[in-house]
């Protein structure tokens, strides 16, 4: 088997995933968006507040696709 045919077997065998790891950064972002708040910082607060709600959204719509299709 040639390198090239290995990396296309690797490639074709692994699966997508959008939705993996995107709670898992929206949890750090709402973290980082209180540790600001609580020190005053409230534009990175909202900075980061509004990150971890598109990353929310962004996760639901992946869901809802992924149950449909």
């Amino acid at each position: 088997m040639s390198l090239t045919q290995a990396i296309q077997s690797e490639v074709m065998a692994t699966p997508l995933q959008f939705g993996g790891d995107l709670i898992g950064l929206a949890v750090l972002f709402l973290v980082l968006a209180l540790v600001a708040a609580v020190l005053g910082a409230s534009g990175v607060a909202g900075i980061s507040m509004s990150i971890a709600k598109w990353l929310v959204i962004i996760f639901v719509v992946l869901a809802v696709v992924t149950f449909i299709l």
